[in-house]
């Protein structure tokens, strides 16, 4: 992972923790749904605040923010409630934008 963000594990709730958890989890597998299984190596806390803002900001209309993932190796193979939608997948371009500006 790479990136200026980054989150302190002795500041944030066990509430807060698995709420940026799940935004991570969202962005991997916004990576990998719409980019590919490589492009997963790009993850960054950058992006992922993106994905943070804008559910802060869209209105809640029902559910649909959250969704039930499979096992992840980096989760301890547990499964997982993860975010969605337009904000992961915004991150998830940002992050590939990221680390082409990196790699350049």
């Amino acid at each position: 992972m790479f990136g200026m963000v980054r989150p302190c594990s002795h500041r944030l709730g066990e509430n807060l923790k698995s709420q940026w958890m799940a935004h991570l989890c969202g962005l991997c597998l916004a990576l990998r749904g719409d980019h590919g299984q490589f492009a997963r190596i790009v993850t960054n806390y950058d992006g992922l605040l993106l994905s943070v803002l804008t559910e802060a900001q869209v209105e809640r209309a029902g559910g649909g923010w959250r969704r039930t993932a499979g096992p992840c190796p980096l989760r301890g193979m547990r499964t997982a409630s993860v975010a969605q939608g337009e904000g992961a997948r915004l991150a998830a371009a940002v992050s590939l934008v990221l680390a082409s500006a990196k790699v350049r």
